[in-house]
């Protein structure tokens, strides 16, 4: 029927025959009918939406807690460890996660997984290094740390950028499970999208940071039932787990790249540098993880709470991650996406669910409810932590402060982003990979936030003017360096071709669906090149001289974070810091108070036992952080 892939050094050839737009329609509309929600799938979706909007009302409407900020952002600093630990897994699995990052080992391979791993060494930077730092000086948002370590003009910096990143990232997270959606039922991605989004916003706007907390906790649930279900499903339809490994392998789909070029899409040390500087900034230097950790009663229990977050993290992540490999292993020969059935990867993950479990009644149902459960997470978790940075940083010094008009300002800043979400979507649907899209978008000023936290808590000689320069100089550099990386890409000089599949095998493999699709649809050669002069960056080679906007996307964050100390360091040499100012210890973390030059009285004021409960942290936080803590 085709020819089988190859990849060959100067030209790159895609499948020898691709539908022609005049004639799929008939074929794939024919197959997509067998593949559409039935009532049950409804049922469990409306019934997963129901849940988080009832927890919002509950909170918004029947708890019984006083309506303050405080309450509002940190649940009155009294929740439970369990509850938050679950709340920090659901909100970094987004449905980018659940959507992309299978599409992401179907098409380039099974390297991700070090981006999973990468995780093991997160958990512990964050408990011994970051973490007791926010505890012992009492803040309630992670970027009030940085104004007391520097000004209140490095604050004002990071947080614009998180501002921005939120933009950025807001219709990204709820337009992929809409892409889902759209997949299953058929239904205009943009009507999803509000329907919703509109959910969303209301229980984050009514609940605050208690229902957010809730609903992740169901969602983390189904997103957990649904994740091992399709891995477990989806392997014993493929053939078992020797069949799985045999097709992954003859794919390519195993083969582990530990090279050391960083213009490879993805290698071993790109892979696992680039998780451990991501999962840095999204846990533990992103307010919208921070707030929910530092809304535990203390330390011991932050402490608690993330490693099992870690361990619920890693179980998720490896079942999402196999998933992209079980697809492969059932679409060896038979790839739908070159078949026409589906547009691109992204889309892929629901199309699998609905052909391996749609003969279970309800349970494709189940696995877009987990996909939006993750997107979700990830809004509510945004749109509730944004709507307290700008409240804090943008509109309380400029307003007479009183709760009332917080809280009402604050959910308000909720429904104003909800409905920018719903308007992003119509430019989010242009992308073509999602999750190198996000990976992208994020690398312009994370490396920067991370950086510039640890030059706070690690290098004491830094101050205030080598902090803000440093963060100018690093977002700047990453713009040029990922603009003209574009640029590249557009012009061809970069192409990330995917490991190749076919269609030879789906008789033999008897996936009937898609040979009836094959064989009613006329395919058309198509070959594509590379620019003249033969010189390309693809996926897993290149033949062009080395030039650092051909790197890897997922070096963007580690190149972000040098950046900062390769600027700063030495800046913090000609900017002197004032020999007659006095350093508090708490703004560095612990092992550093070691190298510290302290006077003996505050040497002795200096000692902390972090291993359990930090004793001068159990405050009164309801009559200190309303006089206090939220001023910044």
């Amino acid at each position: 029927m085709t020819k089988t892939l190859r990849r060959e050094h100067k030209i790159t050839i895609i499948p020898d025959r691709m539908p022609s737009a005049t004639t799929i329609a008939s074929g794939v509309s024919g197959a997509s009918q067998d593949l559409r929600f039935g009532l049950t799938d409804y049922v469990v979706f409306v019934i997963m939406l129901g849940a988080s909007a009832g927890i919002g009302v509950y909170f918004g409407f029947f708890s019984k807690t006083k309506n303050t900020t405080e309450e509002y952002l940190r649940g009155g600093k009294k929740m439970q460890t369990l509850p938050i630990a679950i709340s920090l897994v659901a909100s970094q699995l987004s449905g980018i996660a659940i959507m992309s990052i299978p599409a992401e080992s179907y098409t380039y391979g099974f390297n991700y997984i070090f981006v999973v791993l990468a995780m093991i060494v997160v958990i512990p930077i964050l408990i011994y290094i970051i973490v007791p730092v926010f505890y012992e000086n009492n803040v309630s948002n992670c970027y009030e740390y940085l104004e007391m370590r520097f000004n209140k003009r490095t604050r004002q910096l990071v947080t614009a950028t998180f501002v921005m990143n939120s933009f950025l990232m807001l219709p990204v997270y709820m337009f992929i499970p809409s892409l889902a959606f759209a997949q299953v039922t058929g239904m205009n991605i943009h009507v999803i999208n509000v329907m919703v989004s509109s959910i969303c916003i209301f229980y984050t706007m009514l609940g605050g940071i208690k229902a957010v907390v809730w609903t992740d906790v169901v969602q983390g649930a189904i997103m957990l039932l649904s994740v091992v279900a399709v891995g477990v499903l989806g392997t014993i339809r493929s053939g078992g787990v020797s069949t799985v490994i045999e097709n992954a392998s003859e794919g390519g789909r195993l083969n582990f790249d530990f090279g050391l070029d960083p213009r490879i899409r993805m290698t071993f040390w790109s892979a696992t540098m680039g998780g451990i500087f991501m999962w840095t900034g999204h846990i533990g230097l992103n307010q919208s993880c921070v707030q929910r950790i530092v809304s535990l009663p203390s330390y011991t229990h932050a402490k608690k709470s993330l490693i099992i977050a870690g361990l619920g993290f890693l179980i998720i992540s490896f079942f999402n991650t196999i998933s992209g490999i079980i697809m492969f292993a059932r679409y060896h020969g038979c790839d739908p996406m070159i078949a026409g059935l589906v547009s691109k990867p992204d889309k892929m993950m629901p199309f699998f669910v609905q052909d391996i479990m749609g003969h279970l009644a309800g349970m494709p149902g189940v696995f877009i409810s987990c996909v939006f459960s993750a997107a979700l997470s990830s809004l509510s978790a945004t749109l509730n932590s944004l709507a307290g940075v700008v409240y804090f940083d943008y509109i309380k010094p400029r307003i007479r402060h009183t709760e009332a008009r917080a809280n009402w300002a604050m959910k308000l800043i909720v429904v104003v982003m909800g409905g920018y979400c719903i308007l992003g979507g119509f430019m989010v649907q242009n992308f073509n990979s999602i999750l190198q899209t996000v990976v992208t978008i994020t690398g312009i000023n994370t490396g920067a936030v991370v950086g510039v936290f640890l030059l706070g808590m690690f290098v004491p000689r830094c101050n205030a003017k080598t902090a803000v320069t440093s963060i100018i100089f690093s977002v700047v550099a990453m713009v040029w360096v990922i603009a003209n990386g574009q640029i590249n890409f557009k012009s061809g000089l970069i192409k990330y071709e995917p490991l190749p599949n076919s269609l030879d095998q789906c008789e033999a493999r008897g996936l009937h669906m898609i040979a009836d699709v094959v064989n009613k649809t006329d395919f058309s050669p198509v070959t594509m090149k590379p620019p003249s002069g033969g010189a390309v960056t693809t996926a897993f080679r290149s033949d062009r001289d080395f030039s650092l906007y051909d790197i890897s996307f997922y070096w963007y964050k580690v190149l972000g974070t040098a950046l900062i100390f390769l600027w700063a360091v030495p800046m913090s040499y000609i900017c002197r810091p004032n020999k007659h100012e006095k350093q508090n210890p708490k703004m560095y973390s612990p092992f550093v108070r070691k190298f510290l030059t302290l006077p003996e009285a505050d040497q002795e004021l200096e000692e902390v036992p972090l291993r359990g409960e930090i004793p001068h942290l159990r405050l009164d936080l309801g009559e200190k952080e309303n006089k206090a803590g939220l001023e910044h």
